[in-house]
């Protein structure tokens, strides 16, 4: 049996070394590596794929501090968001003056509970900030009917759900982070749709909107040496933009894969007790960037897996609010539970494109055999 990696991205990418090669020596070739040539076609291929504009830059990080940016918020206005997520989504209200709002989350899904969002507006409140973590969306149109009422901006931090699905009352569906006012992605290695280095991209279907995301991408630019605005340098570059063009074509295969993957841990541990399985919903599609389990023997389990030559990482060790670099916000242990208990209960398991059998197999008879110990 091949080694089990937490995240197989060379692997996956033999399964395309040939096209990949190929268009990575036409950017070479072309010379073109900077906002033109193969850049500007991902942006079309993906814009296609998702029905809305997309703005490639340079990470996720920079997609939401761009998205914020062109909002025009003011130092001093709240955000609502979530402790249990990835620091960027928080760090960069910080860094723009803004003020973030934690809500707590559900505890089945991770993701930003609506109902703790509506108890957190104020007369401060100008956005609010769900994050679709680990590959599922979070409850938006809730969320959406909040922000109408209130004149609220709705970002999406999708990250790590490109390729879901957000599922309407109604039956209509839309993309993970086409839904609200602006959507941000990154294309980080491990992510659904990963490059092989950094980027990003910022989606809006609001014309005027997706103009000054792209001129604050761009320094602010308008036109050649003309600037309208403050901007930033945050570029996709030709080559990530001809490796994700390449993984884009199999993109529904590699969701599919993980899908398969989730579906075998699902049948292969329901019926562990002293485990909670990652939680579906009817309003969206998980597309598992991770499959992240619950235990109260996490890190015994932890330790036991990699004994068995098994990676399992936990994602997110620490909430947010209680983080040293945030302790100017002012809060406690205890103000937001049901993340805090996540942080010392859950365990992502291998999730990628590249999961064998037989790899599956041994993950699922190794956590059986700790809790029979």
């Amino acid at each position: 049996m091949n080694k089990i990696h937490m995240c197989d991205t060379y692997g996956q990418y033999l399964t395309m070394k040939e096209e990949i090669d190929t268009a990575m020596q036409e950017v070479i070739k072309s010379t073109q590596f900077i906002k033109s040539g193969k850049v500007l076609e991902f942006e079309t291929e993906l814009s296609e794929y998702l029905n809305t504009n997309v703005i490639t830059c340079g990470n996720g990080t920079d997609a939401l501090q761009i998205a914020f940016m062109a909002l025009g918020l003011q130092p001093g206005d709240e955000v609502i968001t979530t402790p249990f997520t990835f620091i960027a989504t928080v760090e960069v209200l910080v860094l723009l003056g803004l003020k973030p709002v934690f809500a707590d989350v559900h505890p089945g899904t991770f993701n930003l509970n609506e109902a703790e969002v509506e108890k957190a507006i104020t007369k401060k409140t100008k956005a609010i900030l769900p994050v679709h973590l680990f590959g599922q969306c979070a409850h938006l149109e809730p969320m959406l009917e909040l922000a109408k009422k209130h004149n609220l901006f709705l970002i999406e931090d999708a990250c790590q759900a490109l390729g879901t699905e957000y599922i309407f009352d109604n039956g209509s569906k839309k993309k993970a982070g086409t839904v609200g006012h602006i959507g941000c992605n990154s294309f980080f290695p491990s992510k659904n749709l990963g490059a092989f280095g950094d980027g990003g991209a910022v989606f809006t279907d609001n014309e005027q909107l997706a103009a000054t995301v792209r001129s604050i991408a761009n320094h602010g630019m308008k036109a050649k040496y003309q600037y309208e605005r403050i901007g930033v340098n945050s570029r996709l570059d030709s080559i990530q933009a001809a490796i994700l063009s390449v993984k884009l074509k199999h993109f529904a295969r590699h969701i599919k894969a993980r899908q398969q993957a989730a579906t075998w841990y699902d049948e292969h541990l329901t019926g562990v007790k002293e485990i909670r399985l990652p939680e579906r919903t009817t309003y969206s599609t998980h597309t598992f960037h991770q499959y992240t389990i619950q235990t109260e023997q996490r890190d015994e389990l932890q330790q036991f897996l990699k004994e068995k030559e098994i990676p399992a990482m936990v994602y997110y060790p620490g909430v947010i609010h209680l983080q040293e670099a945030y302790k100017f916000l002012g809060h406690k242990k205890g103000d937001f539970p049901v993340a805090e208990k996540l942080a010392k209960t859950v365990l992502s398991l291998p999730m990628h494109t590249e999961l064998t059998g037989r790899q599956l197999l041994h993950i699922t008879d190794s956590i059986k055999e700790f809790f029979k110990k």
